[in-house]
């Protein structure tokens, strides 16, 4: 089978050789201490989603786009100390990070933020400039002549936008006010949320067009974290106000225009949003999160096979070492063997897990992907 040939059939249950390979990627920290350890990184490219041919991962192919603001805001540092600094980014929001750790920009803890550009309706409306779905910059130049004929050859899943690109509803108006001044607006300030929501929908729909005139593609991703270990980080009953019917129209506008699968990314324990993402006609969730309860086999038999699921492996089993390892991944059989799942660590790889763990891993998961472990 080729990889095309592969997902579909492992999303559609169909019999296959084995489960598409996928991987995130790992914290800049994990690779330099791998590094340390022995790994030749040269040999890797280091872009785990578009595939690591070195590491026996499969090659997707995402199409070039920006979802971000155009233009954005200028960089600029507004206080620093030794320990931290404090900085306006480009996205209008301002942030401490701590300094101790930082590899590539990459920090071993989370920046805090103190400020962020929406407060008001006035605000919202200065922002909204930033956001012309028609702006050209958002596409790879002349992409249709440099693209089009190749995607429409393709043997490898297609997906639009890179990951993170292409935000979901809830991850949006958290950028903008930032969680909890959106968990207040929903409240406060229910008029200008509901628009945030509608002029989301519109962006999504619009900024997708050109592309999708062009081609089909296997899925399109909505980034949107909202759930913490618990559960979301906003009631069933908000989400069915503000975001549900925003998200079914968009939906369904990507399946009409040869959209295979919608995927939604969310950190945390999103079950209780769940039926009302599956009855949007979202197919996937992902990546599972252990350490928030997401076991996809216990997932599988609560939502059914209506509800495809990737990721599941718990990145905190890797730093256990082979033991551990080979068992967490033996308890995933039932679901290969099931289909609709492909599991990959759920979160990018941190650096307490070893190269040699990781290899191990690697060599283990080969073989759970063939049904064989």
């Amino acid at each position: 089978m080729d990889h095309l040939e592969r997902f579909l059939s492992v999303m559609e249950y169909e019999p296959v050789d084995r489960v598409p390979n996928w991987e995130l990627g790992v914290w800049p920290q994990t690779r330099q201490s791998w590094e340390s350890q022995g790994l030749d990184a040269a040999r890797l490219h280091w872009n785990w989603f578009a595939g690591e041919l070195a590491l026996g991962m499969d090659p997707r192919e995402f199409i070039h786009f920006r979802g971000e603001m155009i233009p954005s805001f200028e960089h600029r540092v507004l206080r620093e100390d030794e320990r931290t600094v404090t900085f306006r980014d480009t996205q209008g929001r301002t942030r401490v990070a701590l300094k101790e750790g930082t590899i590539n920009g990459g920090r071993m803890s989370m920046d805090r933020y103190i400020g962020f550009p929406v407060q008001s309706a006035d605000d919202w409306e200065g922002i909204k400039r930033r956001f012309d779905p028609a702006s050209p910059q958002r596409y790879e130049p002349n992409w249709p002549q440099l693209r089009a004929a190749g995607w429409q050859q393709r043997r490898h899943p297609l997906v639009f936008g890179p990951n993170c690109t292409t935000l979901g509803f809830y991850w949006f108006a958290r950028e903008l006010m930032g969680t909890e001044g959106l968990s207040y607006a929903w409240y406060d300030q229910p008029s200008l949320i509901h628009d945030v929501m509608e002029f989301w929908a519109h962006f999504l729909i619009k900024a997708a067009q050109p592309i999708l005139e062009h081609t089909t593609v296997e899925y399109i991703c909505l980034s949107e974290d909202m759930a913490m270990k618990t559960g979301p980080l906003l009631s069933p009953q908000t989400y069915e106000t503000f975001i549900y019917p925003r998200l079914r129209r968009v939906v369904d506008f990507f399946k009409s225009h040869g959209v295979r699968y919608v995927a939604v990314d969310t950190d945390g324990n999103p079950e209780a949003l769940i039926p009302w993402l599956m009855e949007a006609g979202v197919d996937v969730v992902w990546p599972l999160e252990r350490a928030a309860g997401q076991d996809p086999v216990r997932l599988r038999r609560k939502f059914g096979r209506s509800l495809r699921l990737w990721g599941g492996v718990d990145k905190r089993v890797l730093a256990q070492g082979p033991e551990a390892i080979d068992r967490h991944l033996r308890a995933l059989l039932p679901l290969i063997a099931e289909g609709g799942f492909i599991p990959t660590v759920d979160h990018t790889v941190p650096p307490d897990v070893t190269w040699r763990n990781f290899q191990h891993y690697l060599e283990s998961k080969a073989r759970l992907l063939h049904g064989e472990l």
